[in-house]
């Protein structure tokens, strides 16, 4: 059946078509959904695990004890995992393991433009990437017969622009493969140094293997050109592009039928035989790719005698347009249509009673160096609260503080907090506050617990108390936690309260010893959470300090200069209240 599909959908239903039994996922931007919609099929189990290496271990597990498995994550996410997928290229897998990251070129949500292909490469692990939903939906079962043919993990690279873009697919029956029995075998599963020595040349000639094996296989192909004019000065019958993902779907948008396209699905290892086979001929070679310049590196130690354009024309950072390809090429690009009207800039900023807004507040006052963590709460650092000084990457912040109030001295100690968010705390933030506990820093850290992954779009976690699928779960109490870790003081704030959120913190910070706050209230969005009823400005009252402006709630604007509200978007969390010295702000009756 045919239909309109979602990239990350599409590879969920590739997934299930495949007989994939088994996904342990982390959220993270833009890969999310393809875990969300596989959970929607009854006969596949879906889970969120604390962080990516604990899900790709928990994949692994599921892919020895014979069942097709699948786990996600972002580029960034592959760091995390990337311990155990560079020894599972070494142990093979008995049914088939895909791995899913999704590259974010242009950092529309991400801290980097890494490119994940070079994971691919250093791990030698066979990377395919699908350029559209239907090549989604088909590269998934296609993963996992390279997976079993190889005993290989697969990597299953999707970007932006084709996880997040709809086309159409046609769907299949689910095919489920009878289950591989385990057989215990210590030479190929147990990774001691005598064991690793003899799979490493398994290895090599695997990735040989897959490389003769995608010469014919299908998964890369060549389109003729068929037309007559010039680009960079070649004739078009002499010129040939290389490339593959969204990249492809620009070429053909500015090109069309014009030159001779090799549009690649398998990006690692690349088909050395067909790239010379398909350069022979041709005068110039242009190698279309998003960041790092891999293709072309690759075309380029061939030594295929012909001139090869790339990251000499064509952007190294960022994503590409029509019209960056169209205008690298030396073709006119589409101006388009532009509104008459200017559109006011909508900066990112967190959400009109959101419960991290109060202690930003009160870190932004105490005039406090704030080490911050990946999360929505990350834009605690955009103006009017700027309160963070550093961001670095999942679980960083503890660690840095540790660090900073061990080498700082102890003036300091007094001077400087670390937040992380609840997930994330999960994910990678334990080990820190471990370290803070059993090297003892004079470290005030801070769990901004809003009882959900707020970042991707409302994801449950271990401390949320449900699982992925809304059921009951297993939770974590975080302040037990903590206290078995070896933080003896441990506090619970309401965010919405300034004047507390501000004396937890000045006390905290003046203690002898590491010490926990846990700032805790729903996040604004979620559906359980009750709002109270928007609130109003006394005109007569307000004497337009902008004190209330202080706080960048979006609810709240300047109007004829005095404070105003807006209804549809206020919650009732009184922190505005608070910043008023006039009484301006009432409760609507």
């Amino acid at each position: 059946m045919k239909q309109l599909m979602l990239g990350n959908a599409a590879a969920a239903r590739g997934l299930y078509e495949a007989g994939c039994e088994f996904i342990s996922s982390y959220p993270g931007t833009p890969s999310t959904e393809i875990t969300e919609e596989a959970a929607k099929f009854k006969d596949i189990y879906c889970e969120w695990a604390p962080n990516e290496k604990v899900a790709l271990e928990s994949a692994f597990g599921a892919c020895l004890a014979g069942r097709r498995a699948f786990c996600g994550m972002k580029h960034v996410g592959l760091n995390v995992a990337a311990d155990p997928l560079y020894t599972m290229s070494y142990t093979g897998v008995n049914a088939g393991l895909v791995i899913g990251v999704a590259d974010d070129p242009g950092m529309h949500s991400s801290q980097n433009e890494q490119d994940s292909r070079h994971h691919a490469i250093a791990s030698k692990v066979p990377m395919i990437e699908p350029a559209d939903s239907e090549e989604a939906r088909r590269f998934s079962a296609i993963a996992f017969e390279i997976s079993e043919k190889f005993d290989t993990p697969v990597l299953y690279k999707m970007c932006t622009r084709v996880a997040h873009s709809q086309s159409i697919t046609e769907t299949v029956e689910r095919n489920l493969p009878e289950h591989k029995p385990y057989e215990k075998n210590i030479q190929k599963y147990v990774m001691a140094p005598a064991n690793a020595i003899r799979r490493h040349p398994f290895v090599e000639q695997r990735m040989k293997d897959i490389e003769n094996w995608s010469e014919t296989s299908g998964i890369n192909r060549i389109e003729e050109g068929n037309g007559k004019g010039q680009i960079l000065g070649h004739e078009d019958s002499k010129t040939g592009i290389i490339t593959s993902s969204t990249s492809y779907q620009y070429v053909k948008e500015v090109l069309g039928d014009r030159i001779k396209i090799l549009k690649l699905g398998m990006v690692n290892p690349l088909p050395a035989n067909m790239i010379r086979n398909f350069a022979e001929g041709l005068e110039a070679l242009i190698v279309v790719e998003e960041l790092d310049p891999i293709i072309e590196n690759f075309c380029r130690s061939l030594e295929l005698g012909i001139k090869i354009y790339g990251k000499d024309i064509l952007p190294l950072c960022g994503e590409f347009s029509q019209n960056i390809i169209a205008s690298s090429l030396g073709l006119s690009a589409d101006t388009g249509r532009k509104l008459n009207i200017n559109i006011p800039v909508r900066p990112p900023i967190m959400c009109a009673g959101c419960p991290h807004r109060g202690m930003f507040y009160a870190l932004n006052k105490l005039k406090v160096t704030v080490f911050g963590d990946i999360g929505c709460y990350t834009l605690g650092s955009v103006a009017p609260l700027s309160a963070m000084d550093v961001t670095l990457c999942m679980g960083a912040s503890f660690s840095g503080l540790h660090g900073w109030n061990k080498s700082a001295g102890a003036d300091n100690e007094k001077k400087s907090v670390a937040i992380i968010g609840d997930s994330t705390f999960m994910h990678s933030g334990m080990t820190g506050l471990a370290s803070i506990a059993y090297n003892q820093s004079n470290s005030t850290v801070i769990i901004l617990d809003n009882s959900i992954t707020g970042m991707t779009g409302h994801q449950q976690n271990p401390t949320t108390g449900k699982n992925l699928y809304g059921d009951p779960a297993g939770k974590v109490n975080l302040e037990a936690l903590a206290r078995a870790m070896g933080i003896n003081r441990v506090r619970v704030v309401d965010p919405y309260n300034i004047a507390e959120c501000e004396s937890a913190v000045k006390e905290e910070i003046a203690v002898e010893e590491p010490s926990l706050i846990i700032s805790r209230r729903p996040c604004a969005l979620l559906k359980e959470v009750k709002h109270k009823a928007p609130l109003k400005v006394d005109q007569d009252k307000c004497k337009s300090c902008k004190m209330c402006m202080k706080i960048g709630c979006p609810a709240i604007a300047m109007k004829n200069g005095k404070a105003k509200i807006d209804d549809t978007l206020c919650v009732g969390c009184g922190v505005c209240e608070q910043m008023c010295k006039f009484d301006a702000f009432k409760e609507q009756q």
